[in-house]
């Protein structure tokens, strides 16, 4: 079960826990903290939280959001009676949930780690992600229509799901992983629909709170500095090499085999693309990426809030690798001042990872990023 308590600035600042990684105290400046809060001592190891090996299943669904609208959910559990939370994992702006969650690697499916642990897990798309209903404005030329789906209706499509899975599970709450966007979306269901979910985790997300963004100058207006451009479209056209590039340029090394397994890297793209059925249409082949994420990032970096993170009770994991390009430190600041409500906080920075960490290598951020959400999961 989750928490629904509220408590006092007090006493949710002696419930936090901020750690970089395994190696020490978070030290980024937190509003409201000082030397007189000292935080609780961290670990110096993670606990290794018991995975077994039963075989896995899976099976896919389609549930109802609004009429005309179905979104695709993948039912990913151990063969041994899950013991834990029903995880849901969301996916952010680039690649599907499939793409992101469950690759056919031996080693890499984030669901099939997360079920082998007793959890039953789902994956799910939103609207106009892989096997999910498609808005009709993907079906005509991008400049034809402003960029499509927006938070509103992501969280809409995060509802329904969420609804059926406490429905099949006969579970009153699940908790919730988000990954960039992803995050934002959960953090906003969450802040509207605290009481059905048991834990919220956002890895690699923005918050609204105005501070440098990497991004900025590239989703601007030319003609309005400032302003997002809005000459995008409805959405953006992505080839393999193109899921690649972001995930290329963060690897802080010309041998990007050190961070990442080839095999990871070529399913993760090669499954983007093949999952929209009109990418053999286009030379080369490409996804159709709806872009409203893009606005409403940029907009959150820029200081705009969708969701207050004050209308949260649920116990919180935001985490970020520290050579993400996407989210900021300033984005944990934030959520850690304004989240007064939530029973227990945990900010972490995990060393030397990428915005993709969870396909990484074990060793670069994939372990420590498993290992830290299984164990929030079990308190």
């Amino acid at each position: 079960m989750g928490y629904s308590m509220a408590m006092t600035r007090d006493q949710k600042l002696g419930r936090m826990v901020l750690h970089l990684g395994t190696v020490g105290l978070l030290t980024m400046p937190v509003a409201g903290l000082s030397a007189a809060n000292s935080m609780p001592p961290v670990s110096s190891a993670l606990a290794e939280v018991p995975v077994s090996t039963a075989e896995i299943s899976r099976q896919d669904f389609r549930v109802e959001s609004e009429p005309g609208i179905e979104i695709f959910v993948r039912e990913v559990v151990s063969q041994s009676k899950p013991t834990g939370v029903p995880i849901l994992l969301i996916h952010g702006g680039g690649p599907g949930g499939l793409a992101s969650f469950d690759l056919d690697v031996p080693g890499y499916s984030l669901a099939a780690d997360f079920a082998q642990a007793g959890h039953p897990v789902y994956v799910m798309n939103v609207r106009g992600w892989e096997y999910s209903t498609r808005p009709d404005g993907l079906d005509e030329p991008a400049d034809s229509n402003p960029p499509l789906v927006t938070s509103e209706e992501a969280v809409r499509d995060i509802g329904a799901v969420v609804d059926w899975i406490r429905d099949r599970t006969a579970q009153s709450q699940v908790a919730l992983v988000g990954w960039a966007t992803g995050g934002h979306w959960a953090g906003m269901y969450t802040s509207q629909n605290t009481e059905a979910v048991s834990h919220l985790v956002m890895l690699n997300s923005l918050y609204g709170v105005n501070a440098p963004w990497a991004l900025t100058e590239r989703f601007s207006d030319p003609d309005n500095p400032g302003s997002f451009d809005p000459n995008g479209g409805a959405y953006r056209l992505v080839d393999y090499d193109g899921f690649l590039r972001g995930w290329d340029n963060s690897i802080p090394v010309d041998d990007k085999t050190q961070w990442r397994d080839p095999a990871v890297a070529d399913a993760y793209a090669r499954t983007a693309v093949e999952l929209d059925p009109t990418s053999p249409t286009r030379t080369p082949p490409s996804a159709r990426i709806p872009t409203a994420y893009r606005e409403e990032s940029f907009n959150l970096a820029q200081g705009y809030q969708y969701w207050s993170a004050e209308d949260i009770y649920t116990p919180t994991l935001a985490m970020r690798g520290e050579l993400d390009f996407w989210s900021r430190p300033e984005d944990l600041s934030a959520l850690a001042t304004d989240l007064i409500n939530a029973p227990v906080i945990e900010m972490v920075i995990i060393p030397d990872a990428t915005h993709y960490l969870f396909n990484d290598r074990p060793e670069r951020g994939r372990r420590q990023f498993v290992q830290t959400v299984l164990a929030f999961l079990s308190n």
